[in-house]
């Protein structure tokens, strides 16, 4: 594909937004050309912000465009399966937020139709692989530089929302570990070289929103994988977060050690008074990963136009699910889960 990648876009809440105006105009050899969405004020922020593309209200309708070469999906976890599937079966190329589906066996669904459709590129959006400090960090680890690695430490921190605007989305979201502790499994995978998974606990609690609870779900969480090769992960991820958005890495070698993603504030000022530092913590996910969302999406348009494969494949988006439900099946359960 020697052409820019005609893209429709589908979704236009607050992350779909974004992704929308990246591809406008921030990522080379992109072209948006269409917008969808079934909320009426999304549609009219499209046709103000996103000109040069057509709105629709529907996948359906997007699908029907005219020269449309790939879908991106900004939409709920419950839509991922079908629409990913609607996608492919148009014989488009596949972009979808994470996680790739709820269950399992969904997931195995759209790898088997995948496979044979081998010159479709599908992608699932673990964006924090393309953060630079996690990228440079992987790379250390594959170097050698810490010797042998032998544990990870996530911590997620998500501000205190008072308006729990998630909270209504969490009877179908997966629940804490798969909505959002996934992203940090996927990099756990991916720092520990793909070892395979063989054990997970967790434990939880829920005191900031006690409305998740009416659905199984919790605010705080924390999570050990286990892996083949020896190496242990450990997460801590919380939606309580009173200083701003946080996301960290600890990596811990015979060599060495070293931590990524810490002490990023927005704006980079520390203020003095009163013999006290004051400085603004970050507001979301999204000022701390603001690059990695554009380098994800040039990873993606550049596989399109070379005819390489997608940078992440669809079985490691079913691995990271797997590990993810097992962890909130060993909250759920209270025990230690053995994986196969």
């Amino acid at each position: 594909m020697t052409e820019n990648v005609r893209i429709g876009i589908v979704g236009l809440g607050r992350l779909g937004k974004r992704h929308a105006l990246n591809l406008a105009g921030s990522v080379p050899g992109a072209s948006l050309i269409a917008a969808a969405s079934p909320v009426e004020e999304e549609r009219r922020w499209a046709r103000d912000h996103l000109p040069q593309a057509s709105s629709y209200a529907s996948l359906e309708e997007l699908l029907r465009h005219d020269g449309l070469d790939a879908v991106w999906l900004v939409t709920p976890t419950s839509l991922h399966v079908e629409q990913i599937e609607a996608a492919l079966l148009a014989g488009k190329h596949v972009f979808c937020e994470k996680p790739l589906a709820l269950t399992l066996e969904s997931c195995d669904r759209v790898l088997e139709l995948a496979e044979k459709r081998p010159r479709q590129v599908a992608m699932i959006g673990f964006t924090r692989r393309f953060d630079p400090a996690y990228a440079m960090l992987k790379e250390r680890i594959d170097a050698g530089e810490l010797g042998r690695v032998y544990r990870l430490h996530f911590e997620s921190h998500d501000p205190i929302d008072p308006h729990g605007f998630f909270v209504k989305f969490a009877p179908t979201s997966g629940g804490l570990f798969l909505d959002c502790g996934i992203h940090d499994v996927d990099l756990a995978r991916w720092m520990a070289g793909n070892s395979r998974a063989v054990r997970v606990s967790a434990s939880g609690c829920c005191h900031q929103y006690p409305g998740l609870a009416e659905c199984g779900d919790i605010d705080t969480g924390v999570g050990t994988i286990e892996f083949e090769n020896g190496l242990i992960a450990t997460l801590f991820i919380s939606r309580t977060s009173h200083r701003g958005y946080e996301a960290t890495l600890w990596a811990n070698g015979t060599l060495g050690g070293m931590l990524a993603g810490k002490d990023i504030a927005a704006p980079a000022l520390i203020a003095e008074s009163g013999n006290m530092q004051h400085r603004q913590g970050l507001p979301d996910f999204f000022a701390r990963f603001s690059d990695a969302f554009l380098v994800e999406a040039k990873a993606f348009v550049d596989a399109l136009r070379s005819g390489q494969p997608s940078p992440l494949t669809l079985a490691d988006a079913r691995e990271a699910t797997r590990i993810a439900i097992a962890l909130r099946e060993a909250y759920e359960g209270r025990r230690t889960i053995e994986l196969d």
